[in-house]
């Protein structure tokens, strides 16, 4: 179970950059242009949403079924997984980062919605989106994925 959930959460990660890298520039031509908001840029800021959450909820299972997730901290220690980078990076850093950035992705994406014009909508969508993009890409395990 755990391999194929590792090779879930692993795969699905290239949609959820791919999709979060196209919303965030989206919303920055948006805001920058002051083009018009269309239902264009609600679905993808939608299914970005979408795709995020499902990538959490996958980690979250992969949290506490891997040796690299919370085992690593019951059976190390946090003494000695905060030593060690490659365990702080899956057993703390990752988790942690990553529920931050679908935080920010959900609030830009609640906040947005409220917005009647399309300028706040898009400069609403740009903060938060890219916030969650910077938090996403700096915590992948770049190492796995080349």
């Amino acid at each position: 179970m755990y391999q194929t959930v590792q090779f879930i959460h692993s795969y699905w990660a290239y949609l959820v950059v791919v999709v979060a890298v196209l919303a965030t520039l989206n919303a920055l031509q948006g805001h920058f242009t002051k083009k018009e908001y269309s239902y264009k840029d609600f679905r993808l800021s939608l299914f970005t949403l979408i795709v995020m959450h499902l990538q959490l909820l996958i980690g979250l299972i992969l949290y506490f079924i891997s040796p690299l997730g919370i085992q690593s901290i019951i059976n190390n220690g946090m003494s000695a997984v905060m030593k060690d980078s490659m365990l702080r990076l899956y057993a703390v850093e990752h988790i942690t980062v990553m529920i931050l950035a679908v935080v920010f992705i959900t609030i830009g994406y609640s906040k947005h919605k409220k917005k009647r014009t399309s300028e706040p909508k898009f400069k609403t969508l740009s903060i938060f989106y890219t916030i969650a993009l910077t938090l996403l890409l700096s915590r992948i395990p770049w190492a796995q994925w080349f």
